[in-house]
């Protein structure tokens, strides 16, 4: 089902092409914050990312998107950027299919690859501290869904603070089957990146591994593999990644109470259930 074009995103399209009349439907995507659409300029596909202002998404910032793409524009490693305006950024569309779950299985090296690579390169300048991010969960959160569990983790988070970080890199953050393109000669792009920001990179694995249920041996193959590419004691960084579990449990229970929130999607509101019984 395709859309017409919103004024300010035909605005932004007029000015980056300014010789090709754009298309005239917006094709969303159903990628699980909703705020993506597929629409063709010319013989240029291209994809448009919204900034939702009405019922925001803690962490999610079109500006620093913007900014952190720009910066990657000569590594290969992310999307060609177009344009952006208050309201919306301008991509090239990343062709290529996304892995399923036994392919990121498979390619688990590739992927370590392509993770040790982006954190080698400069940091963006856009700082990521979780502890504000999970208090703004919270308040922006409906007052009939808040529950002493919840608070007693941000209270362990708020008077413990963050780990002090092992080594700080420009983090993806939302790497998932579903946010790694290949294309033909097995290339893999990662898309998405609107929860990049400079963080700990011991963040980044144990996001890794708590957001893509990563049986044991998995996790030590990622993190023997991550210490030999980035030359860094494999006890260190584990025990490091161990400090950042219970922040990566919160966040993800806390992600998933917001998406419920937002949507009224039952499959959310389980997704927050179970979440939560593991806090």
């Amino acid at each position: 089902m395709s859309f017409s074009i919103d004024p300010s995103l035909s605005q932004l399209i007029a000015h980056q092409f300014p010789a090709v009349k754009p298309a005239g439907s917006f094709y969303p995507l159903s990628g699980l914050t909703g705020l993506s659409g597929k629409l063709q300029v010319g013989d240029v596909t291209l994809l448009a990312r919204q900034q939702q202002e009405s019922t925001p998404m803690p962490g999610i910032d079109r500006r620093r998107e913007y900014h952190i793409l720009r910066g990657l524009s000569d590594s290969g490693l992310a999307p060609v950027v177009q344009g952006y305006n208050r309201r919306w950024l301008l991509l090239h569309w990343q062709a290529g299919r996304t892995l399923t779950p036994d392919e990121f299985s498979q390619r688990l090296p590739d992927i370590t690859a392509r993770v040790s690579a982006l954190h080698q390169q400069p940091l963006s300048g856009f700082r990521l501290l979780l502890l504000p991010l999970l208090e703004q969960y919270w308040l922006l959160s409906h007052a009939s869904r808040r529950h002493l569990r919840w608070l007693n983790a941000l209270r362990r988070c708020q008077r413990q603070g963050e780990p002090k970080p092992l080594r700080l890199a420009l983090l993806h953050m939302d790497i998932h089957p579903g946010n790694i393109v290949t294309q033909t000669g097995d290339a893999l792009h990662l898309i998405d990146w609107e929860y990049a920001s400079d963080g700990d990179v011991a963040l980044e694995l144990a996001a890794m591994i708590a957001g893509n249920d990563l049986c044991l041996a998995q996790q030590e193959s990622l993190i023997a593999d991550y210490a030999i590419r980035q030359q860094l004691d494999p006890a260190v960084l584990r025990q490091q990644i161990r400090r950042w579990a219970p922040w990566l449990r919160l966040l993800i229970a806390c992600w998933y109470e917001r998406r419920w929130q937002q949507s009224g999607d039952k499959l959310y509101d389980g997704l927050a259930t179970e979440a939560w019984q593991q806090i």
